[in-house]
């Protein structure tokens, strides 16, 4: 009975604490944004279709205050996921706005577009012989009486191995 009780009162402070850890800001935005050099985007399933739109999202750099002062864009996609770009958008920090075609906001997201370049990778020659190693020799074609030398030292090899290891076996004799 005692134990019980224990394990109650220890489960119900754990299921406390890990209500208060989500905080309220991380759950109530409800898109997600990305950059890949000057281009941002955002991702949103918040979105219903009403009258073929699913709404628009807005790009604010930092002297922008409201809504209608940013890059606006039409969102588009299904009724899963609804999306958004906007490309050459120079370095800075900006904030990223969804209102749905209902006006009901989806979510608010800061974003830094850096200014990092992509590195430019170039191409080197090959060596024209490639690489001095391999099978030693075994990519040519020899002909049947290179093969038949071969086979021949390889069985006299292997006669004269179990000639010598029988020899040794037999005791000394005078």
């Amino acid at each position: 009975m005692r134990t019980s009780q224990l394990l109650l009162r220890s489960g119900l402070a754990a299921a406390a604490g890990a209500a208060l850890a989500v905080s309220p800001a991380a759950a109530a935005s409800g898109i997600s944004v990305s950059t890949t050099g000057s281009t941002v985007s955002v991702t949103t399933s918040a979105c219903t279709q009403v009258n073929g739109s699913w709404g628009t999202a807005s790009l604010l750099n930092s002297s922008q205050a409201n809504f209608a002062q940013g890059r606006q864009v039409t969102l588009s996609g299904t009724n899963s996921l609804q999306s958004a770009a906007w490309s050459n958008v120079s370095p800075g920090t900006y904030t990223v706005v969804v209102m749905c075609s209902n006006n009901a906001t989806a979510g608010t997201q800061s974003v830094i577009v850096s200014t990092a370049s992509t590195p430019t990778i170039s191409a080197t020659a090959s060596p024209s012989r490639g690489v001095m190693g391999g099978l030693g020799g075994g990519i040519k074609d020899y002909g049947p009486l290179t093969l038949g030398a071969g086979a021949a030292l390889v069985g006299i090899g292997g006669i004269a191995a179990a000639w010598f290891l029988r020899r040794r076996a037999k005791p000394y004799r005078l």
